[in-house]
């Protein structure tokens, strides 16, 4: 079975500028990110795909392939591009996030043999535990509920499920049962490609989580549960502390 990495790379980013190509550590974040998608035992092949000529440069410099799309309204929609035209091979697509400079490679084989090994799936993610209330409170953490066969049931900004009878301190620390979706996906080629061709749905439109428009259609999502996640770079601050990290390593 054929599995692409893409890397979907804009250059501008609201809260961090040109976050891709900050090297304070000696290389641009994005190749951290290649790198580590580079070691997933699971994929034959890992494309970075941008509209940007400096983000394509800095790809080639430190040996990656790059391929140029058009201009896209979300990685999704600038993976599909690279899909239809250069991948004619490919039966899963692993969508991998650009700064995520730390994702773990085992990480992205357990989500990519959670979809060979769930043949009614049509995408599969990953979730891990909610410990901390902040999480649980905070709409920018998105969370997901499963069946009890780990198929997605619905994702939210909201708390889900409601804890009605209890506070939620009091669930968090032991078999919390809150989940944080991870923001990585593996689709079937033929999914992918349908799912880019259809308009926004309306859960999506609402909630602003591009999953959703998959559930509506009818798809199965399958989630892996990790006992962890990666931490993104949105912020500066969350720059100077990934570059104090790979500083600590390397001391």
């Amino acid at each position: 079975m054929n599995v692409v990495g893409l890397i979907p790379a804009r250059l501008q980013s609201s809260r961090l500028p040109r976050k891709l190509l900050l090297d304070e550590t000696g290389k641009p974040l994005l190749q951290y990110t290649w790198e580590a998608a580079c070691r997933a035992e699971t994929l034959d092949q890992v494309i970075v795909a941008t509209d940007s000529p400096e983000i394509a440069e800095a790809v080639t410099s430190f040996g990656g392939s790059v391929e140029m799309t058009g201009d896209h309204p979300s990685g999704t929609d600038r993976i599909a591009e690279v899909v239809r035209r250069c991948c004619p091979q490919a039966e899963i697509v692993v969508n991998v996030q650009g700064d995520e400079p730390e994702i773990e490679p085992g990480h992205v084989d357990q989500m990519v043999r959670t979809l060979t090994e769930n043949h009614a799936a049509q995408m599969s993610t990953l979730a891990t535990p909610i410990t901390t209330l902040a999480d649980h409170d905070d709409p920018a953490c998105t969370k997901v509920v499963c069946a009890a066969d780990g198929r997605a049931l619905y994702f939210s900004r909201l708390p889900i499920p409601f804890c009605r009878d209890q506070q939620p301190e009091a669930l968090l620390e032991d078999d919390s049962p809150w989940l944080l979706h991870l923001g990585l996906y593996a689709y079937r080629r033929r999914f992918l490609l349908e799912m880019t061709g259809l308009p926004p749905s309306g859960l999506e439109r609402l909630e602003k989580l591009e999953q959703l428009r998959a559930l509506e259609a009818g798809a199965s999502i399958q989630v892996a549960v990790v006992d962890h996640r990666s931490v993104g770079i949105d912020t500066p601050e969350d720059y100077a502390r990934f570059v104090q990290r790979r500083r600590n390593q390397a001391a």
